[in-house]
């Protein structure tokens, strides 16, 4: 019997478990293609969270395969692996990381290979999964399947476990496809043979010369291709010529057959060409498009071909919507004729549609009284099946689904991206957990949301040809223009006009990349968000603006901020690929405009609690309006949800900082002109005064009375209003906080990391009388995680140049000289955007010599408004390794938590650090500073080197953080 994968041991996290299971669709689009290569195995996975349960389940049954996530912890899979291989060596183990940063961690390990049979990464592709699973049948079943079927094999050498888990996976997709195309061209009894051979070629890997010329030796009469990478060990030693030694050798013996040389130097081309063998160039911004190429030659689809009953074709089903309108029609005796072959259950087998071929195979003829009861209970079962399917998962496409509620449909295929990938968890968390047991006064939900997954993304470059402009053009203007010039598919604007017909609400048009808001990968707050009032009484314009936002988001993935982006992360734009979510808004309509009456941002881990707050309780930040005015860092209200009732600012401290405008969608003028106007086309800002004439601020807003320095509940009395949302948070009109808290708990299990949360309420009561609130966002807060505790004892005081007891961050950095300040003196917190311009150039100059640096400024760094803080967005400070928020005299700082800034910071382990007042244990030793070597001066930053590095020490368990010279150090 040949090796089939039938049990599978994931060991993983929730998120990363459901992450890796394709954002909710794992049997449809992954184990689907499995399932079209063979027919009478089913793998079945076994999901685990932790090490003990995964032992338990290892004593209790037998598994094929061990499948690890890389979770924060390295050190946690190694060991699990080492036990596992003493007591169970038969049983492959796969690591799967989360991304490429973890590679070099295994790599430099030579013992790794003794208990981890292979590694690969996850680079937003849950077809990796698949990957994996189809590397090990392969690697065990290619002997006996090249022998008895004579199938093809294609030869795959690289070393990089990066550039393998890529190829792999692209690989198996297209040669999926080629079956598909083998399966369409023969009649159904050949099908039956085709399946069981499991004629599709097989796919084996070598990460070495001898390996390759072994594989190579007994399989080259199979061979259908070779893909090599010149650079990889030969006679265990690296051989900077080794692709090329393997690619003579095969020459000298098979002159035709294909073989592909990739290699990051150009120079190899010409090699490779005088071998007669293709050429990748493996830092190509366009690889993916390269391999396509090579490889793409594999496409077709299988339809379903209805035949009456002497087997001539009657009808083509190419979807199963049209199969199931078919099946309604088609005669008796073509029901019959498919029946008595199985051929429904080989359709459904072959489409991964698993479920329903399960249900219909073990039922023959003879269960059946009149070809009648067997239509039904075909149709009964794609019925049912289809009802399951959709229950808190992305649905596919399908128009009687458009204004179903807390639906989510997917309006082309692809990967969902980061922030879909998200809305798409938070729809399988609200139908799989039970809230409203646990709250049952409020609504939980998400929003009317419809996602285009990146394959559109990348239909729309090619055919527009905008690859070359996109890559190479500074001029982001140009690029929108020629983006705006390009048509979207058919299929998606024909989709796109019956949504806005549909939906009578304002949509918002918003990214999602490949990588954004994903583990250890933030994108957040880079690419663009639209919103479009959806209420031009001409719907051709309707569609039209909703394409423009869409091929706008799209070019945003080009534009300066997002290059230097991922420059500064070291990814490539190539690498990246763009999602679109569609929401329809949360909110009202009040006279010309429409907004929800909060919007807001919530942590599950607070780094900044006082008094009896615990950090793992979480914060949580509000505003009247759209959320834009939270997430840019504006005035907004934080309070804890566990201690709701708490104040955490003054009466006059927070008359101060309370919110006096609001953002919202702009209703009076539906002509928007999105491409001059950016994200701000659709919207309007507002007073708080036309809120309260709207009667949005009943329950948000109390009065402040400047004479008695006291916050006065409701608006009854005269004075300046407050935003501190006192009917809500003290007197409990909804049960908002204890449902932050609640969602907060349930998403940091589940994703087993600290998150962060977008949400917005809708107070307007339904006929329940309860209000509602609707989960927007999840994204992980990933900074480091391993503790370090500080040794106060060995530093010198003399030597400390900075202290701060509310930081975060975890470790030693040890390898900065450079720090840029803000000098006291000069300080003017009405010339904020100037410095932001400042930072700009210092930070370009520090990234062109590749040196970090610590920044240090007053009010919060990354807020849109000027008068608390400088406005950079974070490619302007991107180099920045150490961040520091400082207070000044009647410039009161309000950390940056909740808004994409500090998301950034927190994901991309930058130390944060704040000063909030100075003392002590709070302080900053300028005087130190000044006598440092001066770099530059310029009319507010001073940017001065260190002869040697300086010290940065981080303890994020206890929030404390100093910067110190690095000396010896000794006891005092």
């Amino acid at each position: 019997m040949p090796f089939k994968v039938r049990e599978i041991l994931l060991v993983a996290t929730l998120y990363d478990a459901y992450s890796i299971e394709r954002e909710g669709n794992f049997s449809e689009y992954i184990l689907g293609e499995y399932y079209q290569l063979d027919l009478t195995s089913v793998p079945r996975i076994t999901g685990v969270t932790t090490f003990d349960e995964a032992y338990y389940q290892l004593e209790t049954r037998h598994y094929d395969m061990i499948i690890m996530m890389m979770g924060a912890d390295k050190r946690s899979p190694v060991e699990f692996s080492k036990k596992i291989k003493e007591k169970y060596p038969y049983i492959p183990i796969y690591l799967l990381l989360n991304n490429n940063a973890e590679i070099a961690h295994f790599e430099q390990r030579s013992d790794i290979q003794n208990f981890i049979d292979k590694i690969f990464v996850w680079n937003g592709d849950s077809k990796v999964f698949f990957a994996m699973v189809k590397h090990l049948e392969d690697r065990v079943n290619v002997e006996n399947d090249t022998k008895m079927g004579m199938v093809r094999v294609i030869l795959l050498i690289e070393d990089s476990v990066k550039y393998y888990s890529r190829y792999l996976h692209l690989l198996y997709s297209i040669v999926m496809e080629q079956t598909r195309q083998l399966i369409e061209d023969v009649n159904s009894d050949e099908l039956f043979k085709v399946l069981k051979l499991r004629a599709r070629p097989k796919i084996l890997l070598a990460i070495d010369y001898e390996e390759a010329i072994s594989i190579y030796n007994k399989y080259k009469d199979y061979l259908l291709c070779v893909i090599t990478d010149v650079k990889f060990n030969r006679n265990n030693q690296l051989d900077e010529e080794a692709g090329f030694r393997l690619a003579e050798e095969i020459r000298a013996e098979q002159k035709d057959l294909p073989i592909i040389i990739q290699s990051s130097d150009p120079e190899n081309a010409h090699r490779a060409f005088q071998l007669k063998a293709s050429f990748l160039n493996k830092q190509s911004d366009t690889l993916a498009q390269d391999i396509k190429y090579f490889i793409g030659t594999y496409l077709g689809f299988g339809s379903f071909v209805y035949k009456d009953a002497n087997g001539r074709p009657i009808a083509t089903a190419r979807t199963l919507r049209e199969f199931e309108k078919l099946l309604r029609t088609i005669p008796d005796d073509s029901l019959l004729y498919h029946a008595r072959r199985n051929h429904f259950s080989l359709w459904f087998m072959a489409r991964g549609e698993i479920q329903i071929a399960k249900t219909i195979y073990p039922f023959k003829l003879e269960h059946f009284e009149k070809p009648e009861d067997i239509r039904k209970f075909l149709l009964d079962a794609i019925i049912q099946h289809r009802n399951e399917q959709n229950r808190g998962k992305v649905i596919p496409y399908d128009e009687a689904y458009l204004t179903e509620p807390s639906t989510i449909l997917q309006l082309s295929t692809g990967a969902l991206g980061g922030k879909g990938r998200g809305i798409a968890f938070i729809n399988t968390l609200i139908y799989n957990f039970d809230f409203h047991r646990i709250i049952p006064n409020i609504n939980l939900m998400a929003p009317k949301t419809f996602i285009i997954g990146t394959d559109e993304f990348e239909f729309f470059m090619e055919r527009n040809k905008l690859w070359d402009i996109a890559l190479h053009s500074n001029d982001y203007e140009e690029i929108k223009q020629r983006f705006i010039e390009g048509k979207l598919s058919e299929a998606l604007m024909s989709r796109l006009r019956k949504i806005v017909l549909a939906i009578k609400k304002p949509l918002a048009v918003r990214s999602s990349g490949l990588f954004e808001d994903s583990m250890m990968q933030p994108f957040a707050g880079i690419f663009e968000t639209f919103l479009i009032p959806n209420n031009h009484p001409d719907v051709v314009i309707r569609m039209q603006q909703c394409s423009n936002a869409i091929k706008l988001v799209f070019a945003s993935v080009f534009s300066k901020t997002a290059k230097s982006y991922i420059n500064a992360v070291h990814y490539k734009i190539e690498e990246e690929r763009m999602a679109v979510v569609i929401q329809e808004v949360v909110g009202q309509k009040f006279e010309d405009v429409f907004y929800p009456h909060i919007s807001g941002v919530a942590q599950s881990y607070n780094y900044y609690p006082f008094a009896h707050m615990k950090p793992e309780e979480g914060f949580a930040v509000i505003a009247l309006g759209l959320g834009r005015y939270v997430v840019e860092g504006e005035r907004a209200y934080r309070f804890s949800p566990v201690y709701p009732q708490l104040e955490i600012l003054s009466a006059r401290d927070l008359y101060k900082g309370s919110q006096v405008e609001f953002y919202a969608v702009n209703l009076a003028n539906p002509e928007i002109d999105l491409l001059h106007k950016g994200e701000e086309a659709g919207l309007v800002k507002l007073d708080i005064e036309e809120a309260e004439r709207h009667g949005t601020l009943k329950h948000l807003a109390s009065v402040y009375n400047p004479d008695n320095n006291v916050i006065m509940p409701g608006l009854t009395k005269p004075g300046p209003r407050v935003l501190n949302f006192a009917d809500i948070l003290k007197y409990n009109y909804i049960p908002l906080a204890q449902t932050i808290s609640i969602v907060l708990d349930v998403v940091n299990e589940a994703m087993g990391a600290p998150v962060e949360i977008e949400f917005a309420v809708d107070l307007t009561k339904d006929n329940a009388q309860r209000s509602s609130f609707y989960l927007l966002q999840i994204k992980p807060l990933l900074g480091s995680v391993q503790d370090y505790s500080i040794d106060f004892s060995k530093i010198k005081p003399s030597h400390i140049i900075l202290s701060s007891t509310k930081a975060m961050g975890n470790g030693i950095i040890d390898d900065i000289n450079d720090v840029v300040y803000v000098d006291p003196e000069t300080f003017d917190k009405s010339m904020t955007i100037t410095m932001a311009e400042e930072i700009e150039q210092i930070n370009a100059k520090l990234t062109e010599e590749n040196r970090k640096y610590i920044l240090i400024g007053p009010g919060r760094w990354g807020t849109r408004d000027r008068w608390i803080g400088i406005p950079v967005n974070w490619p302007q400070i991107s180099n920045a390794k150490v961040i520091v928020e400082t207070a000044l005299e009647d410039f009161p700082l309000d950390a940056s938590s909740g808004s994409h800034f500090f998301h950034n910071v927190t994901s991309m382990n930058v130390g944060y650090m704040s000063i909030q007042n100075f003392n002590e244990n709070n302080f900053i030793n300028y005087q130190m500073l000044h006598e440092q070597e001066l770099i530059e001066r310029t009319t507010f930053f001073k940017h001065v080197r260190f002869k040697q590095p300086i010290l940065v020490k981080m303890d994020g368990k206890n929030r404390l953080a100093i910067i110190h010279l690095n000396r010896e150090e000794q006891q005092d």
